[in-house]
């Protein structure tokens, strides 16, 4: 059975974005990934999508999503993934397995900065996911 991973952020425009579009890749068939913001920015950042587009990742329809968008999907795991956002993150509707893995925000950086931070994600986030739902 599928598991639904959020993955949540302060503005969701760019680690939580790529977050969602990694899990779904690396662990497609077991996890369904969704990401949402504590206050979400217009848009996703050039940096992240350009990231993503050059590891040969899906980038189409990615938008920065509130809290209110998701929270009545059935959630079986949150992972805030900067520290504003697991320190404002919401109550969500029954017992939801929660974890934290902070990562840099590249915000107004080169995109090596997006690239590092993509790799990042990949190396780390993939693992605790796969560990805090599967083991």
């Amino acid at each position: 059975m599928t598991k639904t991973v959020l993955v949540l952020c302060t503005g969701n425009s760019c680690r939580s974005q790529m977050g969602e579009v990694i899990l779904n890749h690396d662990l497609a068939g077991s996890v369904r990934a969704i990401s949402a913001g504590t206050a979400p920015q217009p848009k996703v950042a050039d940096g992240a999508l350009r990231a993503l587009e050059l590891a040969g990742l899906p980038t189409d329809g990615l938008y920065p999503k509130t809290i209110e968008a998701v929270i009545n999907e059935p959630i079986d795991l949150v992972v805030s993934v900067c520290d504003n956002a697991k320190e404002t993150c919401p109550i969500f509707p029954g017992p939801v397995k929660r974890i934290h893995v902070s990562f840099h925000d590249p915000h107004g950086e080169p995109l090596d900065s997006f690239i590092a931070v993509r790799n990042d994600i990949r190396a780390r986030l993939v693992p605790a996911v796969r560990e805090a739902l599967f083991s």
